[in-house]
């Protein structure tokens, strides 16, 4: 593949989005607390929940939450 069918296609999976399940807002918001409980746990959050990780890369409001949480979280069980 050449340098410019890869940036075509990486360019047609921004546009189109993810491929594989998909989370809506209210999902990931309902599905969040446990996602972070897993990555700082060490587990893989992404195989336990997949398409959160690809609603969080393409959410902002929902990566907002997803960062906020994750430092909550972290400072408390420090």
């Amino acid at each position: 593949m050449s340098a410019s069918d890869h940036r075509h296609n990486e360019t047609l999976e921004r546009l189109l989005g993810p491929t594989g399940f998909e989370v809506t807002c209210e999902q990931c918001f309902e599905l969040l607390d446990q996602y972070v409980e897993l990555e700082l746990a060490g587990a893989d959050a992404d195989a336990h929940l997949p398409g959160l990780r690809a609603h969080l890369e393409g959410c902002p409001a929902c990566r907002e939450d997803h960062d906020s949480l994750r430092a909550l979280v972290a400072a408390a069980d420090a």
